[in-house]
Formats: structure tokens, C-alpha cells, sequence
């Protein structure tokens, strides 16, 4: 058995003499000393041996043991000694290399103000999952059971969930309106608050268009709440973005979940209101969709409509940054290429 010892120490040694980095003496380590090694298994086997010959070995493994620990550090040290040891001198007079300096993407600096702009007038800031059901993103807001909106060829729903219904057919939210039902079931009424997030419509791409982009919803839910007060709201939050006063106009516009419901086109920043691909060549470009909250919704979510009502606007922010940075192509922000989005650091 001190036989098998010395060869266990000789060969030990070889191996931590030839392990060229800190992982493969890590590896020795443990195949000399760890659980499995081979100087545990004659520990292990003592209680096997006599007496005087059990004090013996386990005398020498212990030994060889310590012996071991000692040239692994040894070991270590001079592995750490060479990779830090430089082949030549360095000038450290020179410059040092420049490390680029990162920035939020603009639709992030954009969502950012708009907060700063709704929590100076008293709102909260509401998030909820990007994965939402038919209850809430259509059931809730009034929707009709035959909406287009709810077919495939608009929304993205989850396989597995197509033949199901109400809070168990599941989809990617295709906009941010189901949230105020949820927040209000929550939190009741009176409620002043935004939700920004991104949403997901199944549609064909252009220069005003994605497939999933950034909405910016804020809703008031009051009693004897005036339509012009949301007018004056929107007016207001467009020129703290903008830091001046925005020509907008409303248009009557349908939407389930409003009654009666507008569209807020603003100036097209990007043209100047002459006409350009990204209004259509009008002037003018769809921001903000909204209304009046529909009494359905309110009783959806546990409020009576004739004692409560509510104001929505939703924001397209992607194109709001468009207009910021007059960006005639929508695609361009979720494109991912640093050599635009290096710009707006």
C-alpha cells in the first residue's frame, strides 16, 4: 500500500507539472484529491487494513495530501505570473482606445417624456404581460363576436388556444386597451393612468406600419368628466413632447370601446404639412385614436355608466417619434441598424 502510494504522489506531481492553465489544474485538483480521486479511495480502504499498518498509511496519505496542496498552489501561482507577464512594454503615455457609449432608442427616450409629461399631471404608470385573451382584448371592450379584429388575418393568437374561448383563448395583445379594463378592476374608480407597451397586429409593413410596435394609452375615469377636458389634455401633452404648441384636428372615428369615439391627427412634422409618403401626401397624420369610454366597458369593468365616465386616447408612439425626428420610414427604428440609431444619442 506505500507502494501504491509513492506511485500515486509521483504521478500526481507529473500532472500538476503539466497542466498549462488554471481549469486543467482545477481538473488535477480534483482527480488527485477531490471524492473520487485516488488518494480518497485509499482513505477510504483504512479501516480494511491493521492497525500498525492503518497508522502507517494513513500517515503517508495525509502526507502526500498536504504535499500536493502545496505544489497545486505553487502551480497556480506561476500559471497566474505567466499570463499576466507582458512580451514587451507598453507606452502608457498613449491614448487609450475610445469605448463606445451607448444611448436609449429614441421610441425609449419618447416613452420616457411622455411619462415625465402624464406624471406632472397626476397619472400613474400601468404595465401588464404582452400576451393577452379574447376577454380582454376583445370581450371587454365590446367587440362584437364576428369583429374582423378577431380574426387570424388581424391578431396573432396562441396554438393551442384557437378552439377555446374567453380568458383561455390566449393572443398576442393587438393593442393596449384591454389593460384599462384590468387595471380598473383592480383599482376601481376615480383612476387617472397611462400604460405604454408594445402590441402586435398581423399586417402587411410600409413606411407607417409594423408588425409589432409601441402604443402609448392613457385613460381618466371620473364623474361629470367633459369631452373637452380630454382635448385640452392631449393639446397639453403634445407640446410638453414638442416643446411647442402642435396643430391638431379631430375627426369622428368608430371604435368599439368608445362612444362617441374621434381620430387626433396632428401636422405632419416630417413634410411641414405639405404632403409627404408618410401622410399620404395630406398634411396631416393619424396619432392618436380615442373617445369617450363605451358604457359596456364600464360594466365590464364592475362600474355603473351612469354614474362614471371615462376618456381614452391611445398614442401611436412610434410614429409621434417619427414626427420628433421628421423619420419618413417607420421600419427604420425596430431595424436594428446602429448606423441610424446612432444618431439620436
Amino acid at each position: 500500500m506505500l507502494n501504491r502510494l509513492e506511485e500515486i504522489r509521483k504521478r500526481g506531481l507529473e500532472k500538476i507539472g503539466e497542466a498549462a492553465d488554471l481549469d486543467k489544474l482545477q481538473e488535477t485538483r480534483r482527480e488527485l484529491t477531490g471524492k473520487k480521486g485516488e488518494l480518497t479511495e485509499v482513505l477510504k480502504g483504512l479501516g480494511k487494513l491493521e492497525p500498525d499498518e492503518k497508522r502507517s498509511v494513513g500517515m503517508k496519505a495525509n502526507e502526500i495530501k498536504t504535499f500536493f496542496a502545496d505544489k497545486i498552489k505553487e502551480r497556480e501561482e506561476q500559471i497566474i505570473a505567466s499570463q499576466s507577464a507582458l512580451d514587451e512594454d507598453i507606452d502608457v503615455t498613449l491614448p487609450g482606445t475610445m469605448v463606445p457609449g451607448g444611448a436609449l432608442h429614441p421610441i425609449t427616450q419618447m416613452c420616457y417624456d411622455l411619462n415625465d409629461a402624464f406624471l406632472s399631471l397626476g397619472f400613474e404608470i400601468f404595465n401588464e404581460d404582452d400576451i393577452s385573451s379574447e376577454k380582454y382584448a376583445f370581450d371587454n371592450l365590446n367587440f362584437p363576436p364576428d369583429h374582423p379584429a378577431r380574426a387570424t388575418m388581424d391578431t396573432y393568437w396562441i396554438d393551442g388556444t384557437e378552439n377555446k374561448n374567453g380568458t383561455e383563448r390566449l393572443c398576442m395583445r393587438p393593442h393596449l386597451t384591454g389593460a384599462s379594463v384590468r387595471y380598473l378592476l383592480q383599482h376601481g374608480a376615480p383612476a387617472r393612468f397611462v400604460y405604454p407597451g408594445r402590441v402586435y397586429r398581423n399586417e402587411n409593413t410600409d413606411a407607417r406600419h409594423e408588425r409589432a410596435f409601441f402604443q402609448y394609452e392613457a385613460l381618466v375615469v371620473d364623474k361629470d368628466l367633459s369631452f373637452s377636458s380630454g382635448k385640452v389634455m392631449i393639446q397639453t401633452i403634445l407640446e410638453k413632447v414638442f416643446g411647442r404648441k402642435i396643430k391638431v384636428r379631430m375627426r369622428e372615428g368608430f371604435f368599439p370601446f368608445t362612444e362617441p369615439g374621434y381620430e387626433i391627427d396632428m401636422e405632419c412634422l416630417v413634410c411641414g404639412g405639405k404632403g409627404c409618403r408618410v401622410c399620404n401626401n395630406v398634411g396631416w397624420i393619424e396619432v392618436m385614436p380615442g373617445g369617450v369610454i363605451h358604457p359596456n366597458v364600464l360594466k365590464a369593468a364592475n362600474l355603473d355608466p351612469d354614474e362614471w365616465s371615462g376618456f381614452y386616447t391611445n398614442i401611436g408612439l412610434d410614429r409621434l417619434v417619427m414626427m420628433r425626428y421628421g423619420v419618413d420610414d417607420v421600419r427604420l427604428f425596430h431595424s436594428a441598424d446602429l448606423r441610424f440609431l446612432s444618431q439620436f444619442k
